[in-house]
C-alpha cells in the first residue's frame, strides 16, 4: 500500500497490517501516520439536537447549552466544574484559553473532551523546539501533476486546537498563532485564509519545568482571554477517578452532546447581554486600578478591558442572567486579569504577586449600586 506523508506529502510504501502505524518518514524523517488513501465512506451521525430554552424553563439559549457540555465534560474531568465554565466563558466569548499546571491534572483530557462534546473538527499540535510554522499553519506545495503550488492545510485550520505544551515550541512557531488568535485568519505566500467558526484554541503549558522552555510574552499572553489552573483533586474526586478508570478512560467513549452551529448562536448571544453604565464604569476603574498600582509595572490594556467586559457577559449568560451584574466582573476577574499584568521586579522579591494585585484591586474598587430595573 501507499499513503503521502503528513508533512511533505511523498509516497511512502507500507504492508497493510502496518496500517495506522506512527512511523518517520524517509523523504522529510517526520513523524507521520499510516493510513489508507482510498476515501470511505462516512458513516451517517445522528442529528444533535439543540437544547432549547423555551423547553429547559430558562430565559437564556445559553445556560441549558452550557450545562449540557459540563455535564458530559464531568463524565472525564471529575470535581472541576468552575474551571470547566472558564474554558466555556472563554469559548462563548470568542476567546482562547490558557491552561497552566504541573503534570496529570487532565490539563489536556480537559481540551479533549470539551472538544468531543461540541461536533467541530479537532486537531492537537504538540509543541517540541522543532515545531516550524508550517507545521502549524500549513504550506505549500509543489505538484508535479499539476506543476503549480497547492495549499496543504495545517492543523490550526480547525474548529477546536489544542496546542499541548505551547511553551516547549519556539518564539517563532509561537508567532504563528498570533494571527489566528486575534483576527481567526491565516495568512500563507500572501493569501488569506478565512478559519471556520468557531475558532477556538487552547493551550497547555507546564509553570514547573524550564529546562528547553520558551516562555510566552506578554503580546501572546494578552491574546488568550482566560489563564487557570486545574489544581489537585480531594481524596474523594481521586477515589471515584480511579473507579471511572477501571476499565477503560471515559473520553473515548465520550460522544457530542451539541453542534458547532450552537456554539456560535451562543456566541451572538452572548454580545446581546445587557452590560449596564454603571457596570461598565466597574470594569473602567478596575482596569486602571492596575495601571496605577504601585507594584504593576505595566497594567491591563484596553484589550483586557474589553476581555473582562466579554468574559462578564458569558458568564452572566452560562449563569441564565440576560445582564451583567458586578458580581459577575469579580468572579471573571481572577482569570482574564493576572496573566496581562507585569510586577515590578522588587515587588517580585516581596514575593508580590498579580494574583495578588487583582485580588487588592478588586477589594478596594466601589461596587456600584444597581437600578431595580435593568
Amino acid at each position: 500500500m501507499k499513503c503521502p506523508c503528513n508533512v511533505c506529502s511523498q509516497p511512502i510504501e507500507f504492508p497493510e497490517n502496518m496500517l495506522g502505524d506512527a512511523v518517520q518518514c524517509p523523504h522529510c524523517s517526520a513523524n507521520t501516520q499510516l493510513f489508507d488513501p482510498a476515501p470511505q465512506e462516512a458513516a451517517p451521525q445522528k442529528p444533535i439536537q439543540f437544547l432549547d430554552a423555551a423547553t429547559e424553563g430558562g430565559g437564556h439559549s445559553v445556560a441549558p447549552v452550557a450545562e449540557r457540555i459540563i455535564q458530559n465534560v464531568e463524565t472525564v474531568v471529575v470535581g472541576k466544574r468552575h474551571q470547566i465554565m472558564l474554558t466555556l466563558v472563554a469559548l462563548f466569548s470568542e476567546g482562547h484559553a490558557l491552561l497552566e499546571d504541573v503534570p496529570g491534572v487532565a490539563k489536556t483530557m480537559l481540551a479533549r473532551s470539551l472538544s468531543q462534546s461540541v461536533g467541530g473538527t479537532f486537531k492537537r499540535v504538540q509543541c517540541t523546539p522543532d515545531l516550524l510554522p508550517t507545521d502549524i499553519s500549513g504550506a505549500s506545495i509543489f505538484n508535479p501533476k499539476t506543476t503549480e503550488f497547492e495549499f496543504r492545510k495545517g492543523p490550526l485550520f480547525a474548529q477546536f486546537v489544542l496546542a499541548d505544551e505551547i511553551n516547549r515550541a519556539t518564539p517563532r512557531a509561537q508567532a504563528a498563532l498570533l494571527e489566528a488568535m486575534a483576527e481567526s485568519q491565516v495568512s500563507v505566500d500572501g493569501v488569506v485564509h478565512k478559519l471556520d467558526r468557531p475558532f477556538y484554541i487552547i493551550a497547555t503549558q507546564n509553570p514547573v519545568d524550564h529546562e528547553g522552555t520558551f516562555p510566552l510574552p506578554e503580546a501572546q499572553l494578552d491574546r488568550f482571554l482566560v489563564r487557570l489552573s486545574l489544581g489537585y483533586p480531594t481524596p474523594e474526586e481521586e477515589s471515584a477517578m480511579i473507579e471511572k478508570l477501571q476499565l477503560g478512560h471515559p473520553v473515548e467513549t465520550l460522544q457530542p452532546v451539541v453542534a458547532v452551529e450552537d456554539i456560535v448562536r451562543c456566541q451572538e448571544e452572548v454580545r446581546q447581554v445587557r452590560v449596564h453604565e454603571r457596570v461598565r464604569d466597574y470594569v473602567v476603574q478596575i482596569i486602571t486600578g492596575t495601571r496605577e498600582h504601585e507594584a504593576i509595572i505595566l497594567g491591563g490594556s484596553p484589550r483586557a478591558t474589553l476581555a473582562l467586559t466579554r468574559a462578564a457577559q458569558a458568564y452572566a449568560a452560562i449563569n441564565g442572567a440576560a445582564y451583567v451584574m458586578p458580581d459577575d466582573v469579580k468572579a471573571i476577574a481572577p482569570a482574564v486579569l493576572p496573566h496581562r499584568l507585569i510586577v515590578r521586579p522588587e515587588s517580585r522579591l516581596r514575593k508580590v504577586t498579580p494574583e495578588d494585585v487583582t485580588s487588592e484591586i478588586i477589594r478596594g474598587t466601589k461596587v456600584p449600586v444597581m437600578p431595580d430595573r435593568l
